[in-house]
């Protein structure tokens, strides 16, 4: 009471009619905000309800010095509902979590196979970059044109092994047969290139067709053997 006169004559029971108006503010002040802010914003509403009570409470002679919230108590409904929310937040949180973690995995797997690739890319490139620069060197077609026999020879093997179906020459029972029509197949294709107008030495590959005296492609002939 800061005014005594005001708290005899101004209001009929002064402490009645300012507890009645702190409750009435505090109803208020709650309605501002959510359930869950006024765990967290205690502070700020005890003061507000300060300031409110205070602005009425002038003119009774009285002035409220404190105001303090101890406990909030809702009904077991508001309760359940509050757990049931909480729980969901959590739950939110957590697929959010898990959302970012799986998409972060998928960027750096697709990093990852984004490297592999152009890895990849660039050995081939290095590769074919070394062939053509052996084919510029002396002897690299009597190479090449051994290297063709050799894996004409194998992928025959191969193909035995692998599947019920066999491609064979004509004269299977000579592997000399065999390499001269490989390499009839290689000048061929190399005699192509040159008439396009590809760099090389185009005598040489003619001479080295002549001296083989080779039989065409089309005496190759096929053998289908089913298991």
């Amino acid at each position: 009471i800061v005014d005594p006169y005001m708290a005899s004559y101004g209001v009929e029971n002064p402490i009645y009619a300012v507890i009645q108006l702190a409750q009435t503010t505090m109803r208020s002040e709650l309605g501002k905000i959510t359930l869950d802010k006024t765990f967290e914003e205690r502070d700020t509403l005890n003061t507000n309800i300060v300031k409110s009570i205070n602005e009425a409470a002038e003119t009774w002679g009285l002035k409220c010095l404190r105001y303090e919230i101890r406990d909030i108590t809702p009904p077991d409904g508001v309760k359940k509902a509050m757990e049931m929310q909480a729980a969901a937040e959590r739950k939110k949180r957590a697929q959010i979590l898990e959302s970012e973690g799986a998409m972060m995995e998928n960027a750096n797997k697709a990093k990852g196979e984004a490297e592999a690739i152009l890895a990849r890319s660039q050995a081939t490139a290095e590769g074919i970059r070394m062939v053509s620069e052996s084919f510029k060197t002396e002897g690299s077609t009597e190479a090449a044109s051994l290297r063709i026999a050799e894996q004409y020879i194998r992928a025959f093997s191969e193909l035995a092994r692998s599947t019920n179906t066999m491609l064979l020459p004509s004269d299977a029972g000579n592997p000399g047969t065999m390499i001269a029509q490989a390499l009839q197949i290689y000048n061929h294709t190399y005699k192509q290139k040159l008439t396009l107008g590809s760099p090389g030495p185009s005598k040489r590959a003619e001479e080295a067709d002549l001296s083989l005296g080779m039989p065409s492609v089309s005496d190759l002939g096929t053998f289908e053997h089913h298991k």
